[in-house]
């Protein structure tokens, strides 16, 4: 059986929502929604229980939260720091089940090249991590620390590998891995955070699939967190051709040509667009303008999530 089109995306969210089934059908996969009207936030909890759920949205089994916060590329301080500590509620829970009696050890991983910026959010966030070793606090201790891995190009290692050693010698309880993603929305660049109990798969939204960062790989529990930064061409010029048919099929001029582009199914589409623009931008991924201020505020805005959800921030802020 051919498998079914899809788009480039790092968010399960996403993938979701490309399905059309009738939610009966959705065995396995369970959604729930919590919306902060006050502050703009919206949280959608997305949980995979069996394979059959895993093999519709091209996810491991475990559970998916994705927080939107339109207004998350602006600068509000007040705002951002109202995303952290949502953000670090979740982490908490996340986090609580690695918890042994004495404290906790976390490894830290900023993936991604600090020198390209829209995949520099992993080095931006250890920047800002409050690095602690084995300091005491509520009689628990807690250790902290951090590593940017870098690229491949760079050091001609797999990041897992770089990663599997660390974890070896230090023996944290759980490492914390964040990276830039894809979307398959524009709308959903820098104003969206997803994080998942699943691990993490480097450079799997842009086609540049690199050895899974998991519990399996590296050996330890692993909590990824993820924003889309990129979306590729195809996908923009997609979105375009479908609000230019909506606009062509309420004119009895050209009804019938957009009724002869709607017999196309959405494969057939895509792989127009990726036929008639030119070849070298058919692989080419986009981010906003401002991308460089805004990734290193949201770098900023998920380290304090970290900072809370560990509590050591108050340590770290004296």
């Amino acid at each position: 059986m051919k498998e079914k089109f899809r788009v480039r995306t790092d968010l399960a969210l996403e993938e979701r929502e490309e399905i059309e089934l009738e939610d009966s059908e959705l065995k396995g996969v369970i959604v729930e929604e919590k919306k902060n009207e006050q502050e703009n936030i919206r949280v959608i909890k997305l949980t995979i229980t069996n394979e059959h759920g895993a093999r519709l949205l091209h996810k491991p089994v475990g559970t998916y939260l994705t927080l939107e916060a339109p207004e998350m590329a602006e600068s509000s301080e007040e705002y951002h720091r109202e995303i952290s500590c949502v953000l670090a509620e979740y982490l908490k829970d996340l986090i609580q089940p690695y918890w042994r009696e004495d404290g906790i050890s976390i490894l830290v991983v900023g993936l991604g090249n600090r020198e390209v910026t829209p995949d520099a959010l992993g080095p931006n966030v250890v920047n800002n991590i409050a690095i602690q070793r084995e300091n005491e606090v509520d009689s628990q201790k807690i250790s902290i620390s951090g590593i940017v891995p870098g690229v491949m190009a760079q050091t001609g290692m797999e990041t897992a590998v770089i990663i599997k050693g660390v974890v070896r010698e230090t023996k944290p309880d759980v490492v914390i891995a964040i990276d830039a993603l894809a979307a398959r929305n524009s709308k959903r660049l820098n104003t969206t955070i997803q994080v998942t109990d699943t691990g993490i798969h480097p450079g799997s939204g842009v086609g540049n699939h690199r050895k899974a960062i998991t519990k399996e790989s590296i050996g330890t529990n692993v909590i990824a967190i993820g924003v889309p930064t990129v979306i590729d061409t195809p996908t923009i010029v997609y979105d375009t051709l479908d609000n230019l048919l909506k606009a062509l099929s309420v004119s009895k001029h050209f009804k019938a040509m957009s009724d002869t582009f709607r017999k196309f199914n959405d494969e057939e589409k895509y792989q127009l667009i990726r036929e008639i623009i030119n070849p070298e931008m058919s692989d080419m991924f986009v981010t906003p303008k401002d991308a460089d201020e805004t990734i290193k505020r949201i770098g900023y805005t998920i380290s304090e999530a970290i900072n809370i959800a560990t509590d050591v921030e108050k340590e770290y802020l004296m």
